[in-house]
């Protein structure tokens, strides 16, 4: 005996178009401004593989794909046919919405209206293939592409965890691997053996994207299955630790001599933000403290190397770098303090606010003429010394020299950072962070302890100022604005907050990967943001959380079991 369906599938079954529709639109529009805005164009110039996909055509079948895949999640399909019709129809509604764009664009000149509507772009959006045809086929490109999406969803919620991950980890390396085809052939032009198997001239070769993605995979398993085991016997082994830190550390030297010139300058500015997110994540992930701006501490410590070293200024007297370093740090140091000592009462959005405008006052008098006698104004100060030791070590100091620079000084501020957090001051900050009047109860003196957070802190931001001003040899106003303390707060959010590994990762993300697409323009932002955007829906707690970040946010989410049933409920 069939058992009827339920009222709720039903009419759920029913207004299956309705969903396919809505989803359909907003996956044309999003198409359609994609167009508009040139990504088209942008991203046609190189080819995931080459000769079979490039990176616009990529970027619609995701389109595609998204809108098959959220329709048919939102429609509560009961049956293989029903998320198909559902699928598809949202695939070829989001298509049809580009073929529109295509016949309307030609029919009304919308070329003479905006400038990336050009004949390239009708040409991408229609493979070349005229108008008709090509609108033909896309149309079917759109209907097949939702419909594959109903089965992908269909697979990962029937395939087994570790299988989806592989396959998620493969498709990623290809992606990424297509993309950065010009950066790997230039970085290792001696492997020609390896890079001729892997590239054409536009793109991966076929076999090349099949053994990336299989051994990705492959990898990706490998870890998953003995991962576990690979980690608790390197924990309990030390001489294989000490050898795995030893390697690592070599491999550190080694990297501006294997990268070359270019890729040591996106290491040398992810060292910058790496230092100065390390010296916030003590203000804001140890002691709870939001202070949005930081930038001020990096200007200062800048402009007192400038200003002690530089021969433009009556004030430079010490031409030795070494020298005028620790003052750089201690003057950063004494202006945290300053700002800490009148917003120790503040909490939350206040305190936001005032550190926020400390960061403004620096910038607007480092470019006012009060002080342009001392600080240089809007010119700024140049001819800012060298870290030279003397007449013994005197580099041609490029980005591969310093280099070693941000990497000492990334490693002393990690060493110190680690031992804090251990200590009985970082146990004090973290206090104040989970609730001041508690701390204060239990007789932590909020006082110290805010003091210590923002001089602490402060001190690495004047550190990390000092070398950044060295290295430009000059330091101007326009250096130092709002977004510097926004981007390096952005390091210790998306890494994780009050996580010493997650500011690396952190650093890495928000600097290192939009840099290495720099060949997409301005495009790689808005990419880089939607990327963002999902890690904040799918991994809020950050990608290398500390375990009581962790524990927080997921502290409410029940454990379960193999076949999804909530493990420890009591069934009322």
């Amino acid at each position: 005996m069939i058992a009827k369906p339920s009222s709720t599938q039903t009419s759920g079954s029913s207004s299956w178009w309705k969903v396919s529709l809505q989803i359909g639109l907003i996956g044309g529009v999003i198409a359609v401004a994609m167009a508009l805005q040139g990504m088209m164009q942008a991203f046609s110039v190189r080819d995931i593989i080459g000769g079979v996909i490039s990176t616009s055509q990529a970027l619609l079948l995701l389109v595609f794909l998204g809108s098959g895949y959220v329709a048919v999640s939102r429609s509560g399909a009961i049956d293989v046919k029903h998320a198909l019709t559902v699928g598809a129809a949202a695939g070829l509604v989001a298509s049809a919405l580009l073929v529109v764009l295509v016949f309307l664009g030609n029919a009304v000149g919308l070329g003479n209206m905006m400038i990336s509507a050009t004949q390239q772009m009708y040409d991408l959006l229609t493979f070349k293939l005229g108008m008709v045809t090509g609108s033909v086929v896309l149309l079917v490109v759109g209907l097949v592409s939702g419909a594959v999406a109903a089965f992908i969803r269909a697979f990962i919620h029937s395939a087994p965890p570790r299988l989806r991950r592989a396959i998620v980890v493969g498709l990623t390396a290809v992606l990424t691997l297509g993309l950065l085809k010009d950066l790997i052939v230039t970085t290792f032009s001696e492997l020609t053996f390896i890079t001729n198997f892997l590239y054409l001239s536009n793109g991966l070769t076929i076999v090349g994207a099949i053994t990336v993605f299989v051994v990705a995979a492959a990898i990706d398993d490998f870890w998953h299955r003995r991962g576990n085991k690979i980690r608790t016997e390197v924990g309990s082994r030390r001489p294989v630790r000490l050898s795995l830190v030893v390697a690592g550390f070599i491999i550190l030297l080694l990297l501006p001599s294997i990268l070359g010139l270019y890729l040591s300058e996106v290491f040398d500015n992810v060292g910058l933000y790496l230092m100065m997110g390390l010296g916030l994540n003590i203000v804001v992930g140890f002691a709870g403290l939001l202070d949005l701006g930081y930038v001020a501490f990096f200007a200062i410590g800048a402009y007192t190397m400038g200003v002690l070293t530089s021969p433009e200024l009556s004030t430079g007297i010490i031409h030795n770098w070494w020298i005028a370093l620790p003052f750089g740090v201690l003057v950063a140091m004494f202006a945290g303090v300053v700002l800490g000592v009148p917003v120790l009462k503040m909490r939350g959005d206040y305190l936001a606010i005032v550190t926020l405008g400390f960061g403004e006052i620096v910038r607007i008098l480092a470019l006012s003429d009060w002080l342009k006698p001392y600080v240089g104004g809007a010119q700024g100060i140049q001819g800012i010394a060298r870290p030279d030791i003397g007449s013994i070590l005197q580099l041609n100091w490029g980005p591969p020299q310093f280099y070693y620079l941000f990497l000492g000084g990334s490693i002393l501020i990690i060493f110190i950072a680690t031992r804090l957090r251990d200590s009985r001051l970082g146990r004090a900050w973290m206090a104040v962070r989970e609730d001041e009047d508690v701390a204060q109860a239990m007789g932590i003196n909020l006082v110290t302890t805010k003091l210590s957070a923002f001089a602490m802190g402060a001190s690495f931001g004047g550190l990390s100022g000092a070398i950044f001003g060295s290295k430009l040899a000059s330091v101007y106003p326009q250096s130092f604005s709002f977004l510097v303390s926004i981007y390096v707060l952005s390091v210790i959010i998306i890494g994780g907050m009050g996580s010493i590994p997650g500011v690396v990762v952190g650093a890495l993300a928000v600097y290192g990967i939009p840099e290495l697409f720099r060949e997409f323009g301005d495009y790689r932002y808005l990419l880089f943001g939607l990327a963002l955007v999902l890690m904040m829906l799918t991994r809020p707690e950050g990608l290398w959380p500390s375990a009581a970040r962790r524990r927080e946010l997921h502290e409410e989410e029940p454990r379960t079991g193999a076949l999804g049933k909530p493990v420890g409920v009591r069934p009322e």
